[in-house]
């Protein structure tokens, strides 16, 4: 019988590679978590700016709507290697050993496939906004190819912690869905 943990994190086996590709996935996990720490601060300070002293404010709310979505896409190569995404157990349950094994590698090949398709098109809409200078259309008028940099840069940090996991899998140093046979 197979066994999953919630705890489970993408293994490396000492590969210097995969090892560095983790790390790069940690500090992604932590600047996602600094832009969290950040967004609820400016949150509590524009609170405090309109109710305590009954002024208006200016950038918060839009600083905070671009660090969250910055946080989740940031996010994502961390959250991927703690196997934390979503998933249905079903057919990786059901087959076992080889038949797992390239179920597993067919999946993350599609994955890996949509989300560089995904980078594609997040660089090439971020590099039409810094090529025309988009601007938002709100009084602080941010350069929106600060904010829209989120997409491309994590949705690549997504990719190669995708590559990552399919060449661990492919290289038998991690398990299949992270299910260990039994």
């Amino acid at each position: 019988m197979a066994t999953h943990s919630s705890a489970s994190v993408a293994r490396t086996g000492g590969n210097p590679v995969l090892r560095a590709v983790a790390a790069l996935s940690t500090v992604a996990g932590w600047v996602s978590a600094a832009m969290i720490v950040a967004a609820v601060l400016i949150t509590c300070q524009m609170i405090f700016v309109r109710f305590v002293l009954n002024g208006s404010t200016i950038w918060q709310t839009e600083a905070v709507v671009y660090l969250m979505i910055a946080a989740t896409l940031i996010g994502l190569p961390y959250v991927q290697r703690l196997r934390g995404h979503v998933n249905v157990d079903l057919l990786p349950m059901v087959f076992k050993g080889r038949a797992r094994w390239v179920l597993a590698l067919v999946v993350q090949a599609a994955s890996i496939a949509i989300i560089a398709v995904m980078t594609w098109y997040a660089y090439d809409y971020w590099h039409f906004a810094f090529s025309r200078g988009w601007t938002s259309d709100t009084v602080w008028a941010v350069r929106l190819w600060i904010p829209y940099l989120a997409l491309p840069v994590g949705l690549a940090l997504f990719l190669l912690q995708l590559i990552a996991d399919f060449v661990a899998v492919l290289l038998k140093i991690d398990t299949p869905f992270g299910l260990e046979e039994r």
